[in-house]
C-alpha cells in the first residue's frame, strides 16, 4: 500500500501514543496541539498494568517505568487512618504482568515527544472543524488545512472534533465533586504506603514520586463553579488539615502556588467513536471520573488497538468500525465503573459511610483483585 497519512488533533497522552503507533507502521502523522508547547502541567498519574503493556507495544514500557515509581502496598483508609483495604503491588506484577507505576504527567508526555520524529509535531496549531472532503477527511486548523486519509479526534473532554462531527451528542456532565491535585517538595522520610482516605463527601489521597516528592490530591463535594474566596492552597488546610497523619506534614511540604483545582466531568456515552474516517480517542471519546485512575490508561489501550485495527487493510472506515466496536464497551463499562467508586467514595450521610467502610473492611483482598481482572487484565491486540 502507499504511505498513508493521518492527522492527530491533540497533543496529549492519547494522541501522542497514536501518533506512534502509527507513525511506526509506516504512517505518515502530523500532531496539531493548540497550546504553544507540548507540555503538562503539575500532577501525577497512575500507570496500571493495562497501560504498561500498551506502552509494551509502544517500544516504550521500560523507558516510561524508569521514569516513575513502584510503591509497596497502596490502598484505601477510613477517617480515623484505619485500612479499609490494600493492595500489594507485587502481586499486581505478578497478576497482571507489571506493577502499578506513579510518574509525573510531564515526565510522561517527553517521553512520549521523543518517540516521534520532531516535524511531526506542530504546536499552535488549533483545529477550527473537520469536514468531509469527498474521498478524505479535512481538517481546518491555524496552520492552513489537512487532508489526511484518518483523523484521530484526541482533543480532551470538549473536543473540537467531537463537537464538529457528533453536534447532536449530550456535552460533558459535572459529576458532583471538585478535585484539587498538588505534588510536594522532596520529604526528608516519605509514608511508606501510598493511600486514598475516605471521609464524609470528601478524600484525600497521596502516592510516591521520584525524588522524595509525593503527589497529592483531594476531592469534595461541591456544587460546580464554587469559588474558594482565597488560595486554593488555603482551602485545602482549611479542609484537611485537621485529618489523621501525614496529611499535615504533606500539605506543608506543598508550595503553595502549585496546587491545581478542577471541576470534574465525564462524558455521557456516545452511541459511536467513528464517522467515516474520523475516529474519537481517551477523553474526547470516553472522558470518565479519576476514581480508578483509568483515563490515561484506557487513552494508551485505544491508541494502541486503532493502529492495530488498521494494520493491512486499505480500508480505513471499516478499520475503524472494528476498532469502535473493540473500544466503546470496554470505555463505556469502565467510565461507569468509575463513576459508581467515585459515587460511593463521596458518600456523606454517616449510616451510609458506616456501612460503606465495614463492608470495603470486611471485602477480602483476594476477591479485591478478582473485582480488578476486567480492567487489569487488559492485554495489546496480538499479543493474545
Amino acid at each position: 500500500m502507499p504511505q498513508r497519512a493521518a492527522t492527530i488533533v491533540g497533543g496529549g497522552i492519547g494522541g501522542l501514543a497514536a501518533a506512534i503507533a502509527l507513525h511506526r507502521r509506516g504512517w505518515r502523522v502530523e500532531v496539531l496541539e493548540r497550546a504553544p508547547e507540548f507540555t503538562e502541567i503539575g500532577a501525577g498519574i497512575s500507570l496500571w498494568p493495562n497501560a504498561l503493556h500498551a506502552l509494551e507495544a509502544l517500544g516504550l514500557a521500560d523507558a516510561v517505568r524508569a521514569l516513575g515509581t513502584v510503591e509497596a502496598t497502596g490502598g484505601v483508609r477510613d477517617r480515623q487512618g484505619r485500612w479499609l483495604s490494600r493492595t500489594d503491588n507485587a502481586e499486581l506484577a505478578r497478576r497482571f504482568g507489571h506493577p502499578l507505576v506513579v510518574l509525573h504527567r510531564a515526565d510522561l508526555l517527553r517521553a512520549l515527544t521523543e518517540a516521534l520524529p520532531g516535524d511531526c509535531l506542530r504546536s499552535d496549531s488549533e483545529v477550527s472543524a473537520v469536514r468531509d472532503g469527498g474521498r478524505c477527511p479535512v481538517v481546518d486548523h491555524r496552520g492552513g488545512e489537512s487532508r489526511p486519509d484518518l483523523v484521530v479526534g484526541a482533543d480532551g473532554l470538549r473536543s473540537a472534533v467531537r463537537r464538529t462531527l457528533w453536534p447532536d451528542a449530550a456535552g460533558p456532565r459535572y459529576v458532583g465533586y471538585t478535585a484539587w491535585r498538588m505534588v510536594t517538595e522532596p520529604l526528608a522520610e516519605t509514608p511508606a504506603d501510598g493511600a486514598a482516605i475516605w471521609g464524609r463527601g470528601a478524600r484525600f489521597g497521596y502516592t510516591s514520586l521520584p525524588g522524595g516528592r509525593m503527589y497529592c490530591f483531594a476531592t469534595v463535594s461541591l456544587p460546580a463553579g464554587s469559588a474558594s474566596g482565597s488560595s486554593e492552597y488555603a482551602e485545602l488546610l482549611r479542609r484537611f488539615e485537621h485529618w489523621p497523619d501525614p496529611f499535615p506534614a504533606l500539605l506543608a511540604a506543598v508550595p503553595a502556588d502549585t496546587v491545581l483545582r478542577h471541576d470534574l466531568y465525564d462524558l455521557p456515552p456516545l452511541p459511536s467513536f467513528v464517522r467515516g474516517r474520523v475516529a474519537l480517542l481517551g477523553d474526547a471519546a470516553h472522558a470518565m471520573t479519576p476514581n480508578l485512575g483509568q483515563g490515561a490508561c484506557q487513552a494508551l489501550e485505544d491508541a494502541v488497538t486503532l493502529a492495530h485495527c488498521l494494520d493491512g487493510t486499505p480500508d480505513v472506515a471499516a478499520a475503524l468500525r472494528s476498532y469502535d466496536l473493540l473500544r466503546r464497551p470496554r470505555t463505556q463499562s469502565i467510565a461507569r465503573r468509575s463513576a459508581r467508586l467515585g459515587a460511593v467514595g463521596q458518600l456523606a450521610w454517616p449510616p451510609a459511610v458506616l456501612l460503606r467502610d465495614t463492608a470495603a473492611r470486611l471485602m477480602p483482598t483476594r476477591a479485591t483483585l478478582r473485582s480488578m481482572t476486567p480492567v487489569l487484565g487488559w492485554t495489546a491486540p496480538g499479543d493474545r
